[in-house]
């Protein structure tokens, strides 16, 4: 099996950019992010048309995710289980539509795929925006943390946006404070891999300029500066099956591209 995730910054923009790929990369699994589309506007009947399942949480002109899959869902879970800013007793409830589960029955077993858009944070200094991103971050702690009790195959896919490592990034004097690269984002993120969960990607290389994202300015592409912030993280049990993580740099030389670009796996059902 084929398992891919791409924020694609707005489905609208990005609808025949998409289709193409999935032509060509024929995913079975994907999970897209930032699809800036309420649910009822998703143009899903191109994507049905190639023998996918469409399930989206979306909301106006802003976030939303979504998967598309061949094998038929089991069961959705829509938004992140917590409270946005953990105000008080019961918090205040996120209406940001940024995570999504499915879950699939593959080769006898359970199969579990989240599609996360998290949040940016910057600029870091508001406490609003990045106290937001942290506290976020926490959230899919605890509710991973959960799901890893259930020793079931576990698939966290989208775009975390974090900046792991200075090598995941073309120059970190220049990430240096962004919210992408501070160390409290960095530590959370390393906190939610110490759960139990492998990288996919780092897990088979080392190698710098692996990234995932080239801002549209400055020829950010061109230039090579881009920085690695989209990440497919699996539980122990969904290791096992992993048999390599690419990246599809060249779809970001496509005409109208996103400013990310798909990264998948295959994983061995």
């Amino acid at each position: 099996m084929k398992i891919a995730s791409w924020n694609i910054n707005g489905i609208k923009a990005r609808h025949d950019v998409l289709v193409e790929w999935l032509k060509q990369a024929q995913p079975d699994i994907a999970c897209l992010q930032e699809i800036k589309s309420v649910d009822e506007a998703f143009p899903s009947e191109a994507i049905e048309a190639l023998g996918y399942n469409v399930e989206t949480h979306g909301q106006k002109g802003f976030n939303g995710v979504a998967i598309l899959s061949r094998l038929p869902f089991d069961e959705v879970n829509r938004r992140l289980p917590g409270t946005r800013e953990g105000v008080g007793e019961d918090g205040e409830e996120d209406d940001q539509a940024r995570f999504m589960e499915g879950v699939f029955s593959v080769d006898n077993n359970v199969l579990r795929v989240a599609s996360i858009y998290l949040p940016n944070g910057n600029p870091p200094d508001d406490p609003r925006k990045f106290h937001y991103k942290l506290r976020w971050m926490e959230r899919l702690h605890d509710w991973a943390k959960g799901r890893l009790a259930l020793e079931e195959p576990l698939i966290l896919a989208g775009d975390y946006n974090v900046i792991p490592q200075d090598d995941d990034c073309w120059s970190p004097a220049v990430w240096e404070g962004d919210a992408l690269f501070r160390t409290e984002t960095r530590s959370r993120f390393e906190a939610l891999k110490n759960l139990g969960f492998t990288e996919a990607l780092r897990s088979g290389t080392d190698d710098h300029d692996t990234y995932t994202f080239w801002d549209y300015q400055g020829g950010a592409w061109q230039r090579g500066h881009g920085i690695r912030i989209d990440h497919l993280l699996l539980s122990p049990e969904a290791a096992l099956h992993l048999e390599g993580c690419f990246i599809d740099a060249h779809v970001r030389d496509w005409e109208k591209p996103s400013d990310h670009v798909p990264i998948w796996l295959r994983y061995a059902a």
